[in-house]
This record gives structure tokens, C-alpha cells and sequence, in this order.
């Protein structure tokens, strides 16, 4: 990645921070670690600006297992201690709940609520009151046309969401990064490339609307901002 690349990466994720006021000094943050690209490309940013803010803050990497067999725990565990952090793993069953007969939901969408959920209570005895996912700008654009397409409502992940009345926060400090640059980040940094054992990962919702964005924007290149913009540009009189 070129030194350019790299500070148009920085600004947009030093953007999202500031305008939505993500992080303040003395915060402890748990981040949650997937083991993709754009979970370690967010540990790895929100450690490195560190070298350079005047803030200081406390970063806490935790991995949700979801069970599955062949897992990679181990490994992420022993590459995150390399980034010079203890990862901490949550082995659950998420993933095989999710995929059971007795599940009549989306099984990605039950699987993320009940992973949501323990991420909520490890930050609860890590006394974290921000939780930092990795999602970026596709990601946001992508939630918002499965949840048109396929929850008939009209809706998209927020860069920064309280809870519990503001006691925790779930904060996106990718939000700004489109997911091309990440994959460039995590490139240039040499991450591992991890494999999801989860059986419907090559057939998911969000891999269907993602292709389908994809054909857009190379379509028209101006076509992802404008969506994105859109979002951000809600006129509610002209709406049902």
C-alpha cells in the first residue's frame, strides 16, 4: 500500500471517530476479533493511532467461537499475541444453535444476535463501555438492501449505537473504509487468512446482495458513494 493509500485509510477512519464521537481518553474498548481482515485491520489501526493521538485508551481483543468443528482459535490466538495482545476466547455454541432444526430464523441472523449477546456480557466483566465491530462502508450499505430485500424495513448499522440506556456502546470506526482498501491494509500487513467453518458462509444473503452491488458499482464507480450519501440523506415526507 502506498504511503498515499495509507494516509486516505488513516483520514477516513480518524473521520468516522471524530464525528461521531467515538472514543474518548480512558475509554476500554473490546474489540471484537473475527478472525478476517477487517477485524484485525480495525485491533491493528485503533493500536496504531495510538502512536500519534493525544488520547489514551485501553483495547481488549475478544473472540467469539461459534463452535464449529474446525475452528482456528488456536491459531488467531497465537497471532494476536503477536500484534502484542491476549486474545480472549468465548467458546459457545452459537453457530451450531443457530443451524439447528429447531431454528426457524435466519441462521446467520440468530448466530449474530447470540454472539452480540455474549460480546455484551464479556464487556460487562472486562467493565468496557465500547465494543468496536469491524463493518465498513460496504458493509453498512450491504445491511441496509438485505433488510429491504429480505426484513421489509428500512434500516442499516449506525457507526456508533448506544445501549442499555448508553451504558455500552457499539462503535464502527471502519465505517468510512470501503472494504477494498481494508483488503489492501490486511494485504500489506501480511494477515492470515483464516477459514470460516461456518457451513452457509459461501451462501449467505449478504454474499447474494454483495454480488449484486458489486455489478452496480462497476457499472458506474460514483454509484457506491451515492448510495452511502443516501443513507445519510433520509426524507421521511417521501416515504409511505
Amino acid at each position: 500500500m502506498s504511503p498515499y493509500q495509507l494516509k486516505i485509510f488513516r483520514r477516513d477512519v480518524g473521520k468516522a471517530i471524530s464525528h461521531y464521537d467515538m472514543i474518548a481518553d480512558g475509554d476500554r474498548i473490546l474489540v471484537a476479533v473475527s478472525g478476517g481482515k477487517d477485524s484485525l485491520t480495525l485491533l491493528w489501526m485503533l493500536n496504531e493511532r495510538l502512536s500519534w493521538i493525544p488520547i489514551r485508551y485501553s483495547l481488549f481483543p475478544v473472540y467469539i467461537d461459534p463452535g464449529f468443528p474446525g475452528g482456528f482459535a488456536d491459531s488467531l490466538c497465537e497471532f494476536v499475541k503477536r500484534m502484542g495482545f491476549d486474545l480472549r476466547v468465548a467458546h459457545t455454541n452459537c453457530g451450531i444453535q443457530a443451524h439447528s432444526a429447531s431454528n426457524r430464523e435466519n441462521p446467520c441472523f440468530l448466530c449474530a444476535r447470540l454472539r452480540r449477546k455474549r460480546l455484551f456480557e464479556i464487556a460487562g466483566e472486562l467493565d468496557c463501555r465500547k465494543i468496536a465491530l469491524g463493518h465498513h462502508k460496504d458493509d453498512i450499505i450491504e445491511t441496509f438492501f438485505i433488510n429491504v430485500c429480505y426484513a421489509g424495513n428500512i434500516s442499516t448499522m449506525r457507526p456508533m449505537q448506544p445501549f442499555f440506556k448508553g451504558k455500552i456502546s457499539v462503535i464502527r470506526p471502519l465505517a468510512y473504509v470501503e472494504e477494498n482498501r481494508i483488503r489492501r491494509i490486511a494485504k500489506d500487513r501480511e494477515f492470515p487468512e483464516f477459514v470460516n467453518p461456518c457451513p452457509t458462509a459461501a451462501v449467505s444473503r449478504r454474499k447474494e446482495i454483495k454480488e449484486i452491488l458489486n455489478r452496480l458499482y462497476e457499472s458506474n464507480k460514483k454509484i457506491r458513494g451515492n448510495i452511502f450519501r443516501a443513507l445519510q440523506n433520509v426524507n421521511p415526507d417521501y416515504l409511505l
